[in-house]
């Protein structure tokens, strides 16, 4: 499509890697302006940012601590900044926090994984929809764990992932008047670098055989639904969790 006329403003969190970097991919080259959020990673948010530039694609990447309710604003003025009021968000940044089971949890990395995967998701909820137009998407991550419940590997993720699915409800319920929609998407086993950062790097190889579908997901097939329900083709559907996990 004409990148002179573009679709409006997205936000992603957590948008240099894994499935954010899919969805950025697949929103911008779509024809929609994304704002997309690293935490540390600047060389692939530049990486990413100089590829899809040299598409015409309009994008721009910010660094930012999704752990920090307090950035949450400033995404959202820098956003308002470059493109103008952000008609979609894809709350996708989050952490697992180390793999292992609630005897060897640390309270500190517990709150590490709340404050970035609840907290910042209410932060940045709550600041981009307040300028949000009629009409506007919001998209949650969750995941499978919400549901399964991460025994043995990461209860805590899996915690702040099914608080997700009743913050998915209850906006959904308490923008609709607002005309706002609000949904989720709930990944299983998928191909990222996020199972290597939790120290369970054969995780995904071990796992494959739990899966009907006896393969690993990938991070363009969950940006594909990521990407449907923030747009209009998905224009009634909110409240919803969607899972992306082969059966999972």
């Amino acid at each position: 499509m004409s990148h002179s006329d573009p679709k409006g403003a997205v936000i992603v969190t957590g948008g240099s890697r894994g499935i954010g970097a899919a969805t950025v991919r697949r929103l911008s080259l779509a024809g929609y302006q994304v704002l997309f959020t690293y935490h540390s990673n600047a060389a692939a948010a530049d990486t990413l940012c100089a590829d899809l530039h040299a598409q015409d694609a309009q994008v721009v990447a910010l660094q930012s601590d999704a752990a920090d309710p307090d950035a949450a604003e400033a995404v959202v003025a820098e956003c308002m900044a470059r493109f103008g009021a952000p008609i979609a968000l894809f709350a996708n940044a989050g952490i697992t926090g180390p793999a292992l089971p609630l005897r060897d949890l640390t309270m500190a990395d517990l709150k590490r994984v709340v404050d970035t995967n609840l907290l910042g998701v209410f932060a940045i909820t709550k600041a981009t929809t307040a300028v949000m137009p009629q009409g506007g998407s919001v998209v949650l991550m969750s995941s499978r764990a919400a549901k399964l419940g991460g025994a043995g590997e990461w209860v805590h993720y899996a915690a702040s992932k099914g608080a997700i699915d009743t913050m998915t409800v209850g906006l959904a319920r308490e923008l609709g008047p607002a005309g706002i929609r609000v949904n989720a998407v709930a990944p299983g086993l998928i191909d990222t670098e996020i199972h290597a950062a939790a120290g369970v790097g054969d995780r995904l190889v071990t796992m494959k055989k739990n899966v009907p579908m006896q393969r690993i997901g990938r991070a363009d097939e969950v940006a594909e639904v990521v990407s449907w329900l923030l747009s209009d083709d998905a224009s009634y559907v909110t409240g919803t969790i969607v899972d992306v996990s082969g059966g999972r």
